[in-house]
């Protein structure tokens, strides 16, 4: 399960960090010259000089290096610093983020896919959160946990406050609420049980810790409150591992 959850993370890293803005497909060389490699790295010769005043088109990426084609037809790489001493069409300095630490904290938007257990049983997370503060995060978590007797889908809606978002590891609370639906296995239960739906409250407490690029390392503990009709209320254990890519 983890190796699923680091492919599909991965795939999503690629789509953020080859990304290129609109307004940055076409540049105007603000320096005296910029040069003009013949593949992405420095190892590879400079094979031409963009002069200023100059108009390129960026192509696309490749780590940080962009491949550009000059008015008169060349093609070529650039490296990402030479790109921010470039204009674009409005006449603004171009900014791209390079998925660096300084990204992660301007982060708008988050992806996560959590493995771990719910009690017992194995349970897979995915968690879309929208950052509208530097400490205040919403979040909407849908979680999946398939057991020998019942399967639990948990959908949940809440806010995450990070305590210090300056920290590369820092610590998040979490309160939430939402419903959990509990279907029984047909095979294993009387045919009149039925599937039922019950409110339920979240608390949690985790660490977040970015590692390079668009990539975060996530550990997280929820204990949740599933709000019977009976006298005592259920409680539950939830512990979560995975990864997150920002945009």
């Amino acid at each position: 399960m983890m190796r699923s959850i680091i492919v599909v993370l991965s795939i999503f890293a690629t789509l953020f960090v080859n990304k290129v803005k609109a307004d940055t497909a076409f540049v105007q060389v603000e320096e005296a010259f910029l040069n003009m490699h013949t593949g992405p790295g420095r190892g590879y010769p400079i094979f031409h000089a963009v002069e200023k005043g100059e108009w390129i088109e960026v192509l696309k990426r490749r780590t940080n290096w962009f491949k550009v084609r000059t008015e008169d037809g060349k093609e070529g790489w650039i490296k990402q610093a030479d790109l921010h001493l470039t204009l674009n069409g409005e006449g603004e300095q171009v900014a791209l983020t390079d998925g660096s630490f300084n990204a992660f904290q301007q982060r708008k938007g988050e992806f996560s896919l959590l493995g771990g257990q719910l009690e017992s049983v194995s349970s897979l997370s995915v968690t879309g959160g929208w950052v509208f503060t530097d400490n205040l995060t919403a979040e909407l978590t849908y979680t999946q946990a398939l057991g020998d007797f019942s399967e639990n889908q948990i959908a949940l809606i809440g806010l995450q406050h990070t305590t210090f978002p300056e920290w590369r590891l820092s610590p998040f609370f979490s309160l939430a609420g939402g419903q959990i639906r509990t279907t029984p296995r047909s095979n294993l239960v009387q045919s009149g049980d039925e599937s039922r739906t019950t409110e339920i409250i979240s608390a949690g407490v985790g660490l977040r810790y970015y590692l390079a690029r668009n990539f975060v390392m996530r550990v997280e503990y929820n204990n949740l409150l599933v709000l019977t009709e009976r006298d005592e209320q259920e409680e539950l254990d939830q512990w979560k591992l995975g990864f997150s890519v920002f945009f």
